[in-house]
Protein backbone atom coordinates (compact mmCIF):
# COMPACT_ATOMS: atom_id res chain seq x y z
CA UNK A 1 0.00 0.00 0.00
CA UNK A 2 1.14 3.17 -1.10
CA UNK A 3 1.95 5.83 1.97
CA UNK A 4 -0.97 8.12 0.26
CA UNK A 5 -3.31 5.83 0.75
CA UNK A 6 -2.09 4.80 4.09
CA UNK A 7 -2.63 8.32 5.10
CA UNK A 8 -5.99 8.34 3.66
CA UNK A 9 -7.02 5.54 5.32
CA UNK A 10 -5.56 6.94 9.00
CA UNK A 11 -7.52 9.76 8.04
CA UNK A 12 -10.61 8.63 7.11
CA UNK A 13 -10.25 6.27 10.61
CA UNK A 14 -9.49 8.89 12.78
CA UNK A 15 -12.69 10.77 11.46
CA UNK A 16 -14.60 8.13 12.35
CA UNK A 17 -13.59 7.87 15.80
CA UNK A 18 -14.06 11.52 16.51
CA UNK A 19 -17.89 11.00 15.10
CA UNK A 20 -18.11 8.00 17.30
CA UNK A 21 -17.04 10.02 20.47
CA UNK A 22 -19.06 12.97 19.71
CA UNK A 23 -22.20 11.04 19.15
CA UNK A 24 -21.54 8.80 22.56
CA UNK A 25 -20.64 12.31 24.50
CA UNK A 26 -24.03 13.67 23.21
CA UNK A 27 -26.39 10.37 23.85
CA UNK A 28 -24.68 10.25 27.07
CA UNK A 29 -25.57 13.71 28.37
CA UNK A 30 -28.66 13.36 26.78
CA UNK A 31 -30.03 9.73 28.27
CA UNK A 32 -27.60 8.92 31.00
CA UNK A 33 -24.64 6.32 30.05
CA UNK A 34 -26.63 3.47 31.35
CA UNK A 35 -29.58 4.03 28.92
CA UNK A 36 -27.33 4.15 26.20
CA UNK A 37 -26.50 1.20 23.99
CA UNK A 38 -23.69 0.76 21.71
CA UNK A 39 -25.95 0.44 18.68
CA UNK A 40 -27.80 3.73 19.74
CA UNK A 41 -24.14 5.29 19.68
CA UNK A 42 -23.68 4.04 16.20
CA UNK A 43 -27.12 4.87 14.84
CA UNK A 44 -26.65 8.52 15.75
CA UNK A 45 -22.70 8.49 14.56
CA UNK A 46 -23.87 6.79 11.26
CA UNK A 47 -21.76 3.47 11.26
CA UNK A 48 -22.13 -0.22 11.97
CA UNK A 49 -22.00 -1.25 15.60
CA UNK A 50 -19.27 -3.60 15.33
CA UNK A 51 -16.70 -0.56 13.96
CA UNK A 52 -17.43 0.90 17.52
CA UNK A 53 -16.48 -2.66 18.70
CA UNK A 54 -13.45 -2.89 16.49
CA UNK A 55 -12.73 0.88 17.40
CA UNK A 56 -12.93 1.14 21.39
CA UNK A 57 -13.24 -2.65 21.81
CA UNK A 58 -16.36 -2.38 24.88
CA UNK A 59 -19.12 0.71 25.69
CA UNK A 60 -16.39 1.45 29.13
CA UNK A 61 -13.32 2.45 26.56
CA UNK A 62 -15.45 4.44 24.85
CA UNK A 63 -16.67 6.15 27.70
CA UNK A 64 -13.21 6.95 28.72
CA UNK A 65 -12.18 8.67 25.10
CA UNK A 66 -15.38 10.73 25.39
CA UNK A 67 -14.52 11.45 28.84
CA UNK A 68 -10.68 11.94 28.35
CA UNK A 69 -11.29 14.28 25.16
CA UNK A 70 -14.04 16.15 26.59
CA UNK A 71 -11.30 17.54 29.28
CA UNK A 72 -8.66 18.06 26.61
CA UNK A 73 -10.65 19.52 23.70
CA UNK A 74 -9.26 17.06 20.96
CA UNK A 75 -7.89 13.62 20.49
CA UNK A 76 -3.90 14.56 20.91
CA UNK A 77 -2.44 12.67 23.42
CA UNK A 78 -0.94 15.99 25.36
CA UNK A 79 -1.07 16.36 28.51
CA UNK A 80 -2.70 19.46 30.45
CA UNK A 81 0.36 20.40 31.89
CA UNK A 82 1.77 20.55 28.30
CA UNK A 83 -0.98 22.48 26.85
CA UNK A 84 0.00 25.70 25.37
CA UNK A 85 -2.88 27.53 27.73
CA UNK A 86 -1.37 26.41 30.54
CA UNK A 87 1.88 26.80 30.03
CA UNK A 88 1.27 30.45 29.02
CA UNK A 89 -0.25 30.73 32.36
CA UNK A 90 2.35 29.42 34.08
CA UNK A 91 5.28 31.77 32.26
CA UNK A 92 2.97 35.26 32.73
CA UNK A 93 5.31 37.80 34.64
CA UNK A 94 2.64 38.25 37.72
CA UNK A 95 0.71 36.51 40.11
CA UNK A 96 -2.74 38.22 39.00
CA UNK A 97 -1.60 37.56 35.27
CA UNK A 98 -0.97 34.03 35.76
CA UNK A 99 -3.94 33.60 37.45
CA UNK A 100 -6.37 35.41 35.13
CA UNK A 101 -5.22 33.01 32.24
CA UNK A 102 -5.28 30.02 34.60
CA UNK A 103 -9.17 30.97 35.34
CA UNK A 104 -9.42 31.18 31.81
CA UNK A 105 -8.36 28.30 30.51
CA UNK A 106 -9.57 26.09 32.78
CA UNK A 107 -13.23 27.62 32.64
CA UNK A 108 -12.74 26.32 28.80
CA UNK A 109 -12.01 23.10 29.91
CA UNK A 110 -14.37 22.92 32.71
CA UNK A 111 -17.30 23.82 30.07
CA UNK A 112 -16.66 21.20 27.74
CA UNK A 113 -16.17 18.73 31.27
CA UNK A 114 -18.78 19.34 33.49
CA UNK A 115 -21.82 17.46 32.05
CA UNK A 116 -19.79 14.64 31.25
CA UNK A 117 -18.04 14.65 34.80
CA UNK A 118 -21.21 14.96 36.64
CA UNK A 119 -22.77 12.13 34.23
CA UNK A 120 -19.88 10.43 35.05
CA UNK A 121 -20.57 9.78 38.65
CA UNK A 122 -23.96 8.33 37.81
CA UNK A 123 -22.08 6.19 35.55
CA UNK A 124 -19.32 4.55 38.38
CA UNK A 125 -22.76 4.12 40.59
CA UNK A 126 -24.37 1.92 37.83
CA UNK A 127 -21.21 0.11 36.79
CA UNK A 128 -18.12 0.69 39.80
CA UNK A 129 -15.69 -0.64 37.53
CA UNK A 130 -15.44 2.44 35.75
CA UNK A 131 -13.42 3.69 38.00
CA UNK A 132 -10.42 1.54 37.10
CA UNK A 133 -10.40 3.39 33.71
CA UNK A 134 -8.19 6.37 35.54
CA UNK A 135 -5.41 5.73 37.62
CA UNK A 136 -6.68 6.24 41.40
CA UNK A 137 -3.70 6.82 43.48
CA UNK A 138 -3.49 10.27 42.20
CA UNK A 139 -6.22 13.25 41.49
CA UNK A 140 -4.92 14.38 38.57
CA UNK A 141 -6.43 17.62 38.75
CA UNK A 142 -5.49 18.71 41.95
CA UNK A 143 -1.90 17.72 40.31
CA UNK A 144 -2.47 20.22 37.71
CA UNK A 145 -4.03 23.06 40.30
CA UNK A 146 -0.92 22.60 42.87
CA UNK A 147 1.87 22.73 39.75
CA UNK A 148 -0.29 26.22 39.10
CA UNK A 149 -0.30 27.20 42.46
CA UNK A 150 3.33 26.63 42.93
CA UNK A 151 4.69 28.51 40.20
CA UNK A 152 2.04 31.24 40.79
CA UNK A 153 3.25 31.96 44.95
CA UNK A 154 6.68 33.04 42.96
CA UNK A 155 5.64 35.33 40.64
CA UNK A 156 5.70 39.07 41.53
CA UNK A 157 2.32 40.23 42.93
CA UNK A 158 1.71 37.29 44.79
CA UNK A 159 0.15 37.61 48.86
CA UNK A 160 3.22 37.35 51.32
CA UNK A 161 2.00 34.54 53.68
CA UNK A 162 0.21 32.43 51.55
CA UNK A 163 2.17 29.06 51.34
CA UNK A 164 1.55 26.92 47.90
CA UNK A 165 -0.01 24.46 49.25
CA UNK A 166 -2.67 26.44 50.60
CA UNK A 167 -3.00 28.53 47.00
CA UNK A 168 -3.52 24.93 45.15
CA UNK A 169 -6.62 23.90 48.00
CA UNK A 170 -8.15 27.76 46.77
CA UNK A 171 -7.35 26.74 43.24
CA UNK A 172 -8.69 23.08 43.50
CA UNK A 173 -12.16 24.30 45.00
CA UNK A 174 -12.92 26.96 43.16
CA UNK A 175 -11.85 26.05 39.78
CA UNK A 176 -14.07 22.45 40.19
CA UNK A 177 -16.47 21.45 37.74
CA UNK A 178 -19.23 21.17 40.69
CA UNK A 179 -19.18 24.59 41.60
CA UNK A 180 -19.40 25.95 37.57
CA UNK A 181 -22.55 23.46 37.55
CA UNK A 182 -23.71 25.31 40.66
CA UNK A 183 -23.57 28.90 39.33
CA UNK A 184 -24.11 28.55 35.55
CA UNK A 185 -26.56 25.76 35.08
CA UNK A 186 -28.06 25.85 38.74
CA UNK A 187 -28.41 29.97 38.61
CA UNK A 188 -28.22 30.66 35.51
CA UNK A 189 -24.79 32.89 35.47
CA UNK A 190 -23.33 32.82 32.40
CA UNK A 191 -19.57 31.11 32.02
CA UNK A 192 -18.01 35.08 31.80
CA UNK A 193 -20.03 36.02 35.08
CA UNK A 194 -18.41 32.73 36.34
CA UNK A 195 -15.09 33.46 35.54
CA UNK A 196 -15.14 37.21 36.53
CA UNK A 197 -16.47 35.99 40.20
CA UNK A 198 -13.83 33.43 40.76
CA UNK A 199 -11.05 35.23 39.06
CA UNK A 200 -11.98 38.04 41.64
CA UNK A 201 -12.35 35.63 44.64
CA UNK A 202 -9.05 34.28 44.51
CA UNK A 203 -7.37 37.55 43.44
CA UNK A 204 -8.22 38.23 46.65
CA UNK A 205 -6.79 35.53 48.07
CA UNK A 206 -3.50 35.05 46.42
CA UNK A 207 -2.32 38.58 45.34
CA UNK A 208 -1.72 41.82 46.51
CA UNK A 209 -3.18 45.01 46.52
Amino acid sequence: MSPVKRNKQADKARQTRRRITRAARDLFVEHGYGATTLQDVADRAGVAVQTIYFTFGNKRSLLKDVVDTSIAGDDQPIATMDRPWFRDALAADTAAAALRRLVQGTGQVIARAAPIIEMLHTATAIDPEITGLWPQEVDMRFTVQAAAATALMAKPGARAGVSAERAADLLYGMLSPELYLLYVRDRGWTPGQWEQWVYDTLCSQLCDG
